[in-house]
């Protein structure tokens, strides 16, 4: 099985999710969803993570948590091995409890968090389990609203100051910000079947790329493709060094060198190690077989053309260098 990616830093956010092997029940009965939430405190403290939402369904769970010392992978290990182990003790049962490697998007923006806390906790209204989600047990809505300090383990103050600044006020608004629609961007993003490694305004999106392009030749983490430069980065940049619009790459003159076209081309191929019949598509080729000759004669023009050789390593730093100081 493919790792997927991780990207750790102090005071990262994220939304993760794992569920049962096979759609199997990781909850059977009450004694397991409290079982898990002593563990989940026990991994709070321990890990030194802040655990700012939860839901526990009968087969999966969601937690929103924050990790000020950049150990997701760690804490997470923690808490899925730990409750696997007592699960399977409990049970009388052995082996995998979950389906795999939990799932996890890391999260870069305030509004994001309040869309996911409220995701959160309306999961169980969504699957029919309750009619409200302040009927759930198992979930940290019903902290929201209280004042007891057994909830102090749960980092919610962040979320509510961010609904308003006024404490007196912020279970009211909590309650009122509860009643809205889930129509926002986080919602469908982690309602759909495969995850984005982010989520987050493009600034975000671009500084993690920036940051962490070196994982993106790790073979074994296939979301870090999302790290790569864009696409269409790569094509500016060729514009901007030969001075022809985006047409110009496109279309094809058959007999004539179109060295822009060629050179975007072959940087595509690699630096993101594009699929062949995707570069195809996208120059508007007949066959994908056509692409790897482009790059085959690309190659070879650069072991006999030096300044072609410059010219391409000009274009590719560039997309590289902007690539790390976004």
């Amino acid at each position: 099985m493919s790792r997927p990616l991780r990207i750790e830093y102090p005071d990262a956010w994220y939304h993760v999710m794992n569920r049962g092997r096979r759609a199997e029940k990781i909850f059977v009965d009450q004694d397991d969803y409290k079982m898990f939430l002593n563990l989940l405190q026990e991994t709070v403290q321990m890990w030194n993570i802040n655990a700012t939402a939860y839901c526990l369904m009968p087969n999966h769970y969601h937690i929103l948590v924050k990790t000020p010392e950049a150990n997701i992978s760690r804490s997470m290990r923690h808490l899925n091995g730990v409750y696997t182990q007592r699960f399977n003790r409990r049970h009388s049962t052995d082996g995998p409890l979950f389906k795999g490697r939990y799932k996890s998007i890391l999260i870069g923006a305030d509004n994001y968090l309040l869309q996911l806390v409220r995701y959160i906790h309306k999961n169980p209204v969504k699957a029919g389990l309750v009619e409200a989600p302040q009927s759930y047990l198992w979930s940290s809505h019903k902290g929201y609203l209280s004042v007891s300090k057994k909830w102090d383990w749960l980092y919610k103050r962040f979320i509510l100051s961010l609904l308003t600044p006024r404490k007196e006020d912020w279970i009211k608004e909590f309650k009122r910000f509860m009643l809205l629609e889930d129509k926002d961007e986080a919602s469908r993003v982690v309602d759909s079947k495969k995850w984005p490694s982010m989520l987050g305004p493009t600034d975000f999106i671009d500084w993690i790329k920036g940051k962490y392009y070196s994982k993106r030749e790790d073979e074994d983490v296939p979301d870090s493709k999302a790290l790569l430069p864009e696409k269409d980065k790569i094509l500016r940049a060729v514009c901007r060094f030969y001075h022809v619009d985006k047409e110009e790459l496109i279309k094809s003159r058959r007999g004539v060198f179109n060295e822009p076209r060629n050179v975007a081309i072959y940087i595509i191929r690699q630096l993101r190690r594009d699929r062949l019949r995707l570069i195809c598509e996208q120059f508007q080729m007949e066959k994908y077989s056509s692409v790897s000759s482009v790059i085959e004669r690309m190659k070879a023009r650069m072991k006999q053309e030096t300044k072609l050789r410059n010219r391409i390593r000009a274009i590719t730093e560039s997309i590289i260098k902007s690539q790390e100081q976004t």
